[in-house]
């Protein structure tokens, strides 16, 4: 029997039969995406408890897939699991942070360059425009908005560069630091003169790469401080418990 009549004969002459209806949508997938947005955007903190059956009751699911998103959570290392099997927002050492911190340096500097050469004037634009949202909210003391309008900046960058595994690496990367971005201000707006966001649409728009990469290397070097310093006090205390 030839190879291709084996194939016909398996799937009874219908090479697509594999390809089955989807009867009801993947609940698991919706909480997943819904934590993860969460966790990207610190909306969930370090040391937050996620207990499973008040949590499937607030999404309106059933224990089964909320389970199956926090395993998936867990994989990527973004949830951790207590020692009673409690899903839990892990804490970052000051150690993890900054490894985080250098492969955005890496990888969101190449995905800047590839965006001055690949970027469209309206992802362009909508940067123009999602910074200054970001300005008027910080200004107004919104800094849960700004630092949503932030997070958005920067993944808009790396899409707009076109490389999507890129964009997939940092994305889990966000997700890991997200629940510590509600410190990104503390020590108020890190750059008092020209902030890099507008250096890297300056770039963008010359189709500068080497500009562009530049503006966001600075930005993610000198931005975090708030988050830097956060850590070390919190690296400090833990040794000081222990």
């Amino acid at each position: 029997m030839s190879t291709r009549s084996l194939k016909n004969d398996i799937s009874g002459g219908d090479t697509h039969a594999w390809a089955i209806p989807i009867a009801k949508e993947n609940l698991g997938d919706r909480a997943y995406l819904a934590l993860r947005a969460a966790l990207m955007g610190g909306q969930l903190k370090p040391g937050e408890k996620l207990r499973l059956r008040p949590m499937s009751k607030r999404f309106g699911i059933s224990a089964t897939p909320m389970r199956e998103a926090f395993l998936r959570l867990v994989s990527l290392d973004a949830l951790a699991l207590d020692a009673r099997g409690t899903a839990m927002v892990p804490e970052l050492t000051l150690a993890e942070l900054m490894e985080i911190r250098n492969i955005r340096i890496d990888l969101e500097g190449r995905a800047a360059a590839a965006a001055a050469t690949h970027a469209t004037a309206a992802q362009i634009d909508m940067l123009d425009d999602m910074h200054a949202r970001l300005s008027r909210a910080f200004d107004a003391g919104d800094h849960a908005l700004a630092i949503d309008l932030n997070t958005q900046f920067h993944l808009l960058l790396c899409r707009a560069g076109g490389m999507p595994i890129l964009l997939e690496i940092v994305e889990n990367l966000w997700v890991r630091c997200g629940p510590l971005l509600s410190h990104l201000y503390d020590g108020g707006n890190p750059f008092h003169e020209v902030h890099p966001h507008l250096t890297v649409i300056e770039g963008l728009r010359a189709r500068d790469p080497e500009a562009t990469r530049a503006a966001i290397c600075h930005d993610i070097e000198h931005g975090g401080q708030g988050l830097l310093h956060h850590v070390k006090s919190a690296d400090t205390r833990r040794e000081l418990e222990d």
